[in-house]
């Protein structure tokens, strides 16, 4: 059961089971209910039927119960003797007492003689006392035989005053015959129907799941392709709908798309890191190799540099590595303005002095990594320095619920074509600089990184008639 389909038809199966279970019992017993309530009816009018002619003085052999076979009737009196009972009445059960023989008073049992009772009832009856209960009927179940068949009865209890102000209970049954064959024929025929009415459900949700999923299926099977192919310029069919998997297939394009040009930047970079890599390996190695053939040949100063622009550069791929590994910045307080003349401080061997405008007052309270913050100012600064004619500032000031850091050269500039582009990795304005001069084209993107990861923005804009502008803005820490 590991097909989506198989686990879909059969739920929908299972609920529909569920539900038509639930209404065909609901269905029965309000059939049922309604059929006894008929039933209770019958029985209610012609147990009233009895206790009228009672109420009017009508002996209990003379009582007119002509309707016996379909109502079976039971007369009892205050002290649960049967009195009377419908012609043909064999078995009662369920009225209260199951005797079907007539019983005389006992004080008349002893003379025998039924006329002088009657005799002595007319004499006292008053007419006017004989009256039928207008309470609702007491309803029971029950059994009753007549002539020799047995069924089951819904019994209505009604009482009935006579002349003589004897209280008698009329018990009169209605057959329930009707309402078992109705339920078994309905009951029949929803156990009939229901596994056709199930197997056109499964069946359905089975085609329907099946229709359903056919684009997954597709979207299956190119990525599969593409996981094979390994070319990520493919992409997985879109279907014409706006349901789920429309919008499914659009987001794993999408996501193909990323994965393409992410692999396309990684394979850029190692080319790229590899071609930096490669000219101070090499240069090193020649100067290595001709001291080791003439000693007096080894260009020590030139081997220095070329080891620390290697590690330099070493240094600059492994912070990029860690930045695209997802490495979260700190989270310690610091205030730019220190930060900013500490660094300017230590940096003896510029070939301009720079210039720094970052109030002692301080309030430049801002919330990261020290030693990521240090190495943006500190690549801003080279950049400065490898350009600039004459002159490189820095100024701190507060702007927008933020920070800002300016570091303003008075070079060439950057031409607004390419002011986007600079911050690309491994990119080198024609113009700019020569790799002999330094930078392998990682101090600015390395910058706009941490920036970006410390929810501060880094843009370039011109200064003047002449330089740049950098400008590193970063949220107050307040």
């Amino acid at each position: 059961m590991r097909s989506v389909r198989a686990r879909a038809a059969l739920g929908a199966t299972v609920v529909v089971a569920l539900a038509l279970a639930a209404a065909g019992l609901a269905v029965l017993l309000v059939l049922r209910a309604n059929l006894t309530d008929q039933a209770g009816l019958q029985a209610e009018v012609a147990a009233r039927e009895t206790a009228g002619q009672l109420a009017l003085g009508v002996p209990y052999d003379k009582l007119d119960m002509s309707d016996e076979e379909d109502h079976p009737v039971q007369v009892t009196d205050e002290d649960g003797r049967v009195v009377a009972v419908s012609k043909d009445l064999e078995a009662i059960s369920g009225t209260g007492t199951g005797g079907v023989a007539p019983q005389r008073p006992p004080a008349l049992a002893a003379t025998g003689d039924d006329d002088e009772e009657r005799d002595d009832d007319d004499a006292t009856a008053d007419p006017a006392r004989g009256e039928v209960s207008t309470d609702d009927p007491d309803f029971t179940h029950g059994t009753a035989t007549v002539d020799g068949d047995r069924a089951d009865y819904r019994f209505a209890s009604v009482e009935a005053t006579n002349p003589a102000g004897r209280t008698l209970t009329v018990h009169a049954g209605a057959p329930l015959a009707a309402e078992q064959r109705a339920v078994t024929s309905v009951r029949g025929a929803m156990l009939a129907g229901l596994p056709v009415v199930l197997l056109v459900v499964a069946g359905v949700t089975w085609l329907v799941t099946r229709r359903a999923l056919r684009p997954v299926e597709g979207i299956r099977r190119e990525m599969a392709a593409i996981t094979a192919s390994e070319d990520l310029s493919r992409r997985v069919p879109e279907p014409g709908s706006h349901d789920e998997i429309a919008r499914l297939a659009r987001t794993t394009n999408e996501t193909l798309t990323a994965l393409e040009a992410s692999v396309e930047r990684q394979r850029r970079f190692v080319a790229d890191a590899s071609h930096e890599l490669r000219n101070p390996i090499a240069s090193l190695r020649t100067q290595l190799e001709v001291g080791a053939a003439h000693p007096g040949l080894l260009d020590v100063t030139g081997a220095v540099a070329d080891t620390v622009r290697l590690q330099a550069l070493a240094a600059d791929l492994l912070l990029l590595a860690r930045l695209d590994a997802g490495e979260r910045p700190g989270a310690a307080l610091l205030e730019l303005g220190a930060l900013v003349r500490e660094e300017v401080s230590q940096r003896t061997g510029d070939r301009i002095p720079v210039t720094v405008s970052a109030p002692e007052a301080g309030g430049f309270e801002v919330t990261g990594s020290r030693a990521q913050l240090a190495r943006v100012l500190g690549n801003l600064l080279d950049n400065a320095e490898r350009h600039a004619h004459g002159a490189v500032a820095v100024a701190v000031r507060r702007e927008g619920g933020g920070v800002v850091v300016e570091v303003t050269d008075d070079g060439a500039g950057v031409p607004e074509a390419e002011r986007e582009r600079i911050f690309e990795r491994f990119v080198r304005l024609d113009d700019a600089r020569t790799r002999d001069e330094g930078g392998a084209g990682l101090g600015l993107a390395i910058a706009r990184d941490v920036a970006v990861r410390h929810g501060g923005l880094l843009r370039v804009s011109g200064a003047g008639e002449r330089g740049a502008r950098f400008a590193l803005w970063l949220p107050d820490a307040r």
